[in-house]
């Protein structure tokens, strides 16, 4: 750290305090070459977790835009809240666990599918048919055909 004053990077801390909800630390600092006082700020970069979208395009990761997903998708639907903060929150986490900081929108979408099959078989087809851009009814039927073959082999197997 340079000092303010005369340029001198050589300083000793004098005192350390938290601020800002601990998302700061405050650090008073004295110049070793002209004895003189100033005053830094230490705080965490966040580096945005990327999705990647199916033409290239990338943004950042939003959780708010997927949980809208979701909600939309269980819309008028017995499915608790709290079961698409647990989708939800898995997907973020196996974005922090990565070492990667970037995720395909197509990585997404297999998670929050497999997990409204298991939760909630209409959900997952109003999400299927948005996510697989469904362009006809055969590609409905497709998908729903099987979701039953899946259905019937879990009960006689």
């Amino acid at each position: 750290m340079r000092c303010p004053f005369c340029g001198g990077g050589d300083d000793r801390v004098v005192d350390s305090r938290e601020g800002r909800d601990g998302e700061v630390i405050r650090r008073r600092r004295e110049c070793v070459s002209c004895g003189r006082r100033f005053t830094s700020y230490e705080t965490i970069e966040e580096i945005p977790y990327m999705v990647v979208k199916n033409d290239g395009r990338r943004e950042s990761f939003d959780r708010k835009k997927l949980r809208g997903g979701l909600v939309k998708a269980v819309e008028k639907r017995p499915v608790a809240p709290a079961k698409l903060d647990a989708i939800v929150d898995e997907i973020e986490t196996r974005l922090h666990d990565s070492e990667e900081r970037e995720i395909a929108t197509s990585q997404i979408g297999s998670v929050v599918m497999e997990r409204l099959r298991e939760l909630d078989k209409v959900a997952y087809v109003r999400f299927a048919s948005v996510y697989r851009k469904f362009e006809d009814v055969d590609e409905f039927l497709h998908e729903l055909k099987d979701l039953i073959g899946r259905a019937e082999t879990k009960t006689s197997g």
